[in-house]
């Protein structure tokens, strides 16, 4: 199963250079289709370090936003172009072992399949400061207590999963944060895994504890609300094998304009993590 790799960077000079070279060390060449480094508009050497390094390496893509979107904005980008139906995430601080990407990949389902569509990473010893570990711990205890997801460490960037099934999901700015629950919500199962944690090495975190802790509370408003409006039904039965088209001729189904390709990956699921949203529409 071949992977699409996606890095998001701003102002990473002196990280992505190593982290992508690290990457095409570690990951097996027969699962690595492509990275894609996607660099938020950075003002320093981040883009020459890629474009450095995509001048001597097959397989290596660089794209730039004209102005800063953020992370979500980054990732969806690089997904959106990616060429494989599965995708690595990782931060381009290189705190994410590109190592822990295979045990990662041996949890994900191939897609289409019964199984997890999202394996995410769990830092077994956090390398953060006591202060953002216990910003994290609180974080994370809240999110859990409001989301239901059972994700200890949502804020971890190396995860794998189903491109597919991302694309499906409604993006907002600030959504990589809430992945798994957003998975669950559209029926599908995760899972997760411990993966190693490293010490940045150069530049400085774009978030502080106070930034993340207005930016959460925010944003879990609006992913609770999200999470209770939403419905997927499982289809019981779908006749059309094939779409026509106007001439008369027919291709075959691709999944977009039913949910047949869906069906297999949601069952008691689906039902199971939107009982929120079963009641009438104006009774939540």
């Amino acid at each position: 199963m071949r992977i699409s790799i996606v890095i998001p960077a701003l102002n990473e000079a002196g990280n992505i250079g190593r982290l992508v070279s690290e990457t095409f060390q570690t990951v097996p060449a027969d699962q690595l289709g492509e990275i894609i480094v996607v660099d938020d508009c950075s003002d320093d050497g981040t883009g020459a370090e890629v474009k450095a390094l995509a001048a001597t390496r097959d397989g290596l893509r660089y794209l730039r936003h004209a102005s800063r979107a953020g992370q979500s904005a980054a990732l969806r980008t690089g997904i959106l172009a990616a060429r494989f139906p599965v995708i690595a995430t990782m931060d381009g601080d290189g705190q994410n072992d590109p190592a822990d990407i295979p045990a990662l990949l041996a949890r994900l389902a191939a897609p289409g399949t019964d199984g997890p569509a999202l394996v995410g990473g769990i830092r077994a010893k956090r390398r953060a400061t006591g202060s953002r570990r216990v910003a994290s711990l609180l974080a994370n205890r809240l999110r859990d207590f409001l989301l239901k997801d059972d994700c200890p460490d949502t804020g971890c960037g190396i995860k794998v999963f189903w491109r597919e099934a991302f694309l499906r999901l409604p993006f907002f700015s600030g959504m990589h944060r809430y992945l798994p629950a957003l998975f669950i919500s559209y029926g599908r199962e995760v899972a997760y895994a411990p993966v190693g944690d490293r010490p940045r090495l150069a530049g400085q975190s774009k978030y502080t504890n106070l930034g993340r802790a207005l930016i959460g509370i925010y944003d879990l408003v609006g992913v609770s609300w999200l999470r209770k409006r939403t419905i997927v039904p499982l289809i019981a039965e779908d006749s059309g094998a094939a779409i026509p088209l106007r001439n008369g001729a027919a291709q075959p189904n691709d999944g977009h304009e039913t949910a047949g390709s869906d069906t297999r990956a949601s069952g008691s699921r689906a039902a199971a993590s939107t009982d929120d949203a079963a009641a009438p529409t104006g009774t939540s």
